[in-house]
């Protein structure tokens, strides 16, 4: 091996990463890396009982975070991968997969094996690297962590990152009861090395195996845990992606590989040109409604109650629709962007979440104004992460926190992602829509000031195409 090489290990073959026949992944393997720093959270504001004041559900954010709105440096995002089956994101956007549902209590959901790839050689597990995250990496460390032979969790990060990054990978290895990692690493020496080794070091202070160390730039791969020149030449092995079966099976299970984490970024765009234009239309008008209403009212208490009883049941209406396989036209989707800056009706959406309901928001996302993004963006997060779409919830979280660096429903979620976590950790522990009522309160004039604050902004000129 090269100097880009750390002292290697005893000689292991190849075949089989993993024990137990290869490494079974399961095909709803919504893997995600990630594309954002952490951005530091902030406490949810006017003494709401929203989902978003749930911080001691999370550990203390990590020393080395950003600053609120640096997203380009650290991709590290944890996916952990479903034992029950699991429906993958439509769009499964490169960048990072997506994290599982909270898992049934056996005696009501049975175990139903998964279908599984089994992988059986370098080439292999290159192959199916891209469908575990979503895109073809570069530039990134990838870390599949295995229990029993059968894949757990997978995680990128994006390349160079600082030291102690990957220290949220050891409670998750208790957690998921990892016993063997497979690691990855795409681009030249200088870049991946330092990274595959600080992997290995966390895994042996874990007792964690490593099965295989893999580095990959160029068409070929080279070994850190293999010593022999006839089997790991120093010039690296070429190899071919298409020679191996793993990319045939992987999209005949629905699993999908953009060509880069920037194609996955496009499919959650804004929208740009006529579509656009007319969104900017409907925006203003429904703010000018909300003007006029608001300026005719004699009393903001009651004007208030009105409102947000309105906007209950237009997030209803929305979700209900999308669930019918319609959606919102301009105006509605307007009317609604106006609606959940009310942290009210948008934690009334958190509360009702459904996996199903990512198509709608990952739509408003996409349509709505710049201001009114964070609330829809972090409701995207929020259905994505549970689904298993780490990656995809990772770049809506970037779309909200562009929008609102100190947005604090995106950053105790972008939080989450960056310590590991799974959504299971809320399981339980969200209000339902009548204890929201209940803390909360009666709606009182204060309700709105989030609402008439953005009011007074202006969204930049639409791109004409």
């Amino acid at each position: 091996m090269t100097s880009n090489r750390p002292t290697p290990a005893p000689h292991r073959p190849h075949p089989a990463p993993a024990t137990g026949g290869g490494s079974a992944i399961p095909r709803a393997v919504p893997a995600t890396g990630g594309g954002s720093a952490t951005p530091r959270a902030a406490p949810a504001t006017g003494g709401v009982p929203s989902p978003s004041a749930l911080p001691s559900a999370l550990p203390p954010p990590s020393p080395l975070s950003p600053s609120p709105g640096s997203f380009e440096a650290t991709d590290a995002m944890p996916a952990q991968l479903p034992e029950q089956p699991a429906t993958r994101m439509p769009l499964q956007t490169s960048e990072q997969a997506s994290i599982p549902p909270p898992t049934p209590s056996p005696s009501t959901t049975p175990f139903t094996p998964e279908p599984c790839l089994t992988l059986t050689s370098p080439t292999d597990v290159l192959a199916a690297v891209p469908y575990l995250v979503g895109f073809h990496p570069s530039a990134s460390l990838i870390v599949v962590g295995l229990a029993r032979g059968q894949a757990k969790m997978v995680a990128r990060w994006g390349l160079p990152f600082p030291p102690g990054t990957l220290d949220a990978m050891s409670p998750l290895f208790g957690r998921e009861g990892i016993t063997e990692i497979v690691i990855i690493g795409y681009g030249p020496g200088d870049l991946v090395t330092p990274a595959v080794d600080e992997a290995r070091r966390l895994a042996a202070k874990d007792g964690v195996r490593v099965g295989e160390a893999l580095r990959a730039h160029e068409g070929r791969y080279w070994s850190y845990v293999c010593d022999l020149a006839t089997c790991c030449p120093a010039e690296g092995t070429p190899y071919d992606l298409s020679s191996s079966q793993i990319a045939a099976e992987a999209t005949v299970r629905g699993l999908v590989a953009l060509p880069n984490r920037e194609a996955l970024e496009r499919t959650l765009a804004p929208v740009t040109g006529p579509v656009r234009l007319a969104m900017r239309r409907a925006t203003s008008a429904a703010i000018a409604d909300f003007q006029a209403r608001i300026t005719a009212a004699t009393d903001l208490t009651a004007f208030t109650e009105q409102f947000v009883s309105e906007a209950l049941t237009r997030v209803h209406s929305a979700l209900e629709t999308h669930s019918d396989g319609g959606r919102l036209n301009d105006a509605e989707a307007a009317r609604l962007g106006l609606d959940l800056t009310v942290m009210r009706v948008r934690d009334e959406a958190w509360t009702l979440m459904d996996d199903s309901h990512a198509l709608l928001w990952k739509d408003l996302t996409r349509r709505l104004e710049p201001r009114f993004i964070p609330p829809v963006a972090s409701l995207l997060a929020m259905a994505a992460w549970r689904s298993g779409n780490s990656v995809q919830a990772t770049i809506a979280l970037e779309r909200a926190l562009t929008a609102d660096p100190a947005y604090s429903m995106a950053n105790l979620l972008m939080h989450a992602l960056q310590n590991l976590l799974s959504p299971t950790i809320l399981q339980g522990r969200l209000p339902t829509p009548a204890e929201l009522d209940k803390t909360m309160g009666q709606p009182c004039a204060s309700w709105l000031l989030p609402l008439i604050n953005l009011l007074d902004e202006e969204d930049p000129l639409p791109a004409l195409e």
